[in-house]
């Protein structure tokens, strides 16, 4: 329970600095700055930042890793009869997040190792992808997809923009550690004062 309450005030804590830093560079899309603000909490998690959810027992660290550790699930699945259709939507879409919260938040560290063009390429395949697997299966929200896809690289600066505003390292400190630090001293603060 205590981590569901941490989870919601982290989430409130990314929703109201998303607001403001897209507000501050224009982008006025709520349903954007929502998805952006609840993939910054997920990944606000070490576990989640490195591991696919369908590999836990292994940290995944690069888009080939993460591609290549895909297992298809041999039992049919109960709304589309296909094996794979969840399982790969699912896939794409933790793609298209981590690619997104990489080389946004992280893009210095993206950029250090030769490997940003990597990221901005996969993630329109990735968003593309689940955008066509939710249409395929009626499922409400591919338009948010297709439109994470089309400007991917629009909302990636803007996640670059908000870590130089909001959560700037030190010099030569890890930019994930730096990040985590700043997260950890919001939550101490804002949990003890409630």
């Amino acid at each position: 329970m205590e981590k569901q309450i941490i989870g919601d005030r982290m989430n409130t804590f990314f929703l109201k600095l998303t607001r403001q830093s897209f507000w501050e560079l224009g982008i006025n899309d709520d349903s954007v700055a929502e998805y952006v603000a609840d993939v910054l909490t997920d990944f606000s998690r070490m576990d989640n930042l490195y591991g696919f959810p369908a590999q836990p027992e292994k940290k995944l660290v690069t888009v080939v890793e993460v591609l290549t550790a895909k297992e298809p699930d041999p039992a049919p699945d109960a709304t589309t009869g296909s094996p794979t259709l969840l399982k790969e939507r699912e896939l794409r879409k933790y793609l298209g997040d981590y690619n997104l919260f990489m080389s946004g938040m992280l893009r210095s560290h993206v950029e250090h190792g030769g490997s940003l063009n990597a990221y901005l390429e996969e993630r329109s395949r990735s968003y593309w992808t689940v955008s066509e697997l939710d249409f395929s299966v009626y499922r409400t929200g591919f338009l948010l997809f297709q439109e994470l896809s089309n400007q991917f690289e629009y909302y990636s600066g803007a996640l670059d923009y908000m870590r130089k505003a909001y959560f700037a390292h030190e010099p030569g400190e890890d930019p994930f550690k730096g990040f985590l630090k700043q997260i950890e001293g919001w939550m101490k603060l804002n949990v003890s004062e409630n």
